[in-house]
């Protein structure tokens, strides 16, 4: 959902495995684009270690692999617990968004 802090690791998407994950602020999920099942496209600032932006970026993730952040952290740490999602009428406390949390093929 747009605002969400997200961590993008290896769950999401082979691409950001190995020690190239990021941390985007979602600006924009695409649920018009033609996708794989069990796939989407989000729009996002990555932020870094002081919680600034440094890039805007559009990936192509799995939902079920995203890590939802609740907060950038103090002393320019990225952190911060799993929070409560409301999603519609249903709230998830997993610190992994359904893919029916985003509204996606398979909700």
């Amino acid at each position: 959902m747009p605002g969400d802090l997200l961590r993008i690791d290896g769950c999401a998407s082979v691409q950001f495995g190995e020690g190239r994950a990021l941390t985007l602020r979602v600006v924009a999920v695409h649920l018009d684009r033609p996708t794989f099942d069990g796939w989407i496209w989000l729009t996002g600032y990555v932020l870094d270690a002081a919680g600034l932006a440094t890039a805007r970026r559009e990936l192509f993730v799995q939902p079920a692999g995203l890590h939802r952040l609740d907060q950038v952290g103090g002393a320019g740490r990225l952190g911060g617990q799993p929070q409560k999602i409301a999603v519609g009428s249903r709230s998830t406390s997993a610190s992994r968004l359904p893919m029916s949390a985003l509204g996606g093929a398979g909700s």
